[in-house]
């Protein structure tokens, strides 16, 4: 009897699926039986960890992991100096001018870009411009609702230093047949995986020995794995990526980075001061440019989950609801932009940042994994070491941001 096989699969012949042929053929594809245990000691303490270990976890077979972050071209910049009106040339009934731009590389030749706010006809139209050349910072570029009179005179409004300028689609002549090319390459970044590790012993008279509260050896473990989570919430968070050289052991020890030095993207206010108008604008912050998933998380210290939960909701922004998801609880923060599960994290008070938080676009998070959470246990009897029992918690991963930008830093500035 013939077997058909997908082209996409693998098939196995003559033998019975096992799990170790299945972990050959497709690591990863069964969900380890220790991370599923795991998740459930106290999942609202570590929700960082909790999230990464719901997910899809990649394999890696070395300590140094190299990925790549992309973000999209930036949707706007500024005018890097001012021009004033009527200063714009006019030839042959267009009018044309060179703009010094903060962030020229965004725009190549056929782009069209609009300076917000500044009206160039009395009809109150915002100024559009056609590129016709970059060179540098500087932009060249024809306006292209420009009114020129049948005299050949045109007037425009100055254009302030730092004026909003916004990146419009492309435009191509009817006989263009290329256009220039769309550059977002990948920036190479690197992460350590940190060997995480934590040994649980207990006498064999002391597990053999009653006790009041019925306290087992097993409790031992689940404390164990708690604290190992709380630590490398911790790390996750906002760890530092280095390697060093143990002189005494003769070898290199490696220090995962956190993801809160990941992102550039920050949105700041004021202790006392956070209104919802705030929380408006902070969701605009978090859902515009290069803005990621419709819903993202909030991990937030204690002050700024008091300072949200103190405010008076609006018809635009409502907290009515609480969701559960990913073993937590979560309470919906729903806007115009998107929706914001907020979940305290302990970690935040324990660093000295209870104002502060960190919205986290859960899609685009990814673990990896050097050697997943494993249980080992060690027999110091037979190695003449203890008369104990002992078991030996380890993990090597790293937490990395894909598009940094879908993330967003909250700071208090106090």
């Amino acid at each position: 009897m013939s077997t058909f096989t997908q082209p996409d699969s693998v098939g196995v012949n003559d033998l019975p699926l096992t799990t170790q042929i299945t972990e050959e053929i497709a690591p990863g594809f069964i969900l380890n039986d220790v991370d599923r245990q795991i998740v459930k000691i106290r999942p609202m303490a570590t929700p960082l960890d909790q999230i990464s270990r719901s997910g899809r976890a990649r394999s890696t077979r070395t300590i140094e992991v190299k990925y790549y972050a992309v973000d999209l071209k930036d949707a706007a910049t500024q005018t890097a100096a001012a021009i004033a009106a009527n200063s714009m040339d006019v030839v042959d009934g267009q009018v044309s001018c060179s703009i010094a731009m903060k962030n020229a590389r965004i725009f190549s030749q056929t782009d069209t870009f609009m300076i917000a706010d500044t009206s160039s006809a009395p009809g109150g139209e915002n100024m559009l411009f056609y590129v016709t050349e970059v060179s540098g910072d500087k932009v060249s570029a024809i306006l292209i609702n420009a009114r020129v009179s049948d005299e050949g005179t045109f007037q425009h409004a100055a254009i302030p230093a730092e004026a909003k300028v916004v990146r419009m689609a492309r435009a191509a002549s009817e006989l263009d047949v290329q256009s220039p090319q769309y550059q977002a390459l990948p920036r190479s970044k690197s992460n350590n995986c940190q060997i995480f590790k934590i040994q649980v012993e207990e006498s064999t008279l002391q597990r053999l020995a009653p006790n009041q509260a019925g306290w087992t050896f097993s409790d031992q473990e689940e404390i164990a794995v708690s604290d190992m989570r709380m630590g490398m919430e911790r790390s996750f968070l906002f760890g530092s990526r280095a390697k060093i050289h143990d002189l005494e052991k003769d070898q290199d020890i490696y220090f995962t980075g956190g993801i809160w030095n990941q992102t550039d993207k920050t949105f700041n206010y004021e202790k006392g001061q956070l209104t919802a108008n705030s929380l408006v604008q902070l969701c605009s912050r978090v859902f515009t440019g290069q803005n990621g998933s419709p819903v993202k998380v909030l991990f937030a210290g204690s002050g700024l989950v008091d300072a949200l939960s103190s405010l008076d909701y609006t018809k635009t922004i409502s907290a009515e609801r609480t969701v559960a998801k990913w073993g937590l609880e979560l309470r919906e923060i729903r806007s115009t932009y998107g929706a914001i599960y907020l979940v305290h994290s302990e970690v935040f008070d324990q660093c000295g940042r209870a104002n502060d938080g960190m919205v986290v676009d859960p899609n685009y998070i990814t673990k990896y994994v050097h050697t997943p959470f494993t249980v080992e246990k060690l027999d110091l009897r037979q190695s003449g070491q203890r008369n104990t029992d002992a078991v030996v918690l380890t993990e090597i991963s790293c937490l990395v941001l894909r598009y940094p930008n879908a993330h967003c830093r909250i700071i208090c500035d106090e």
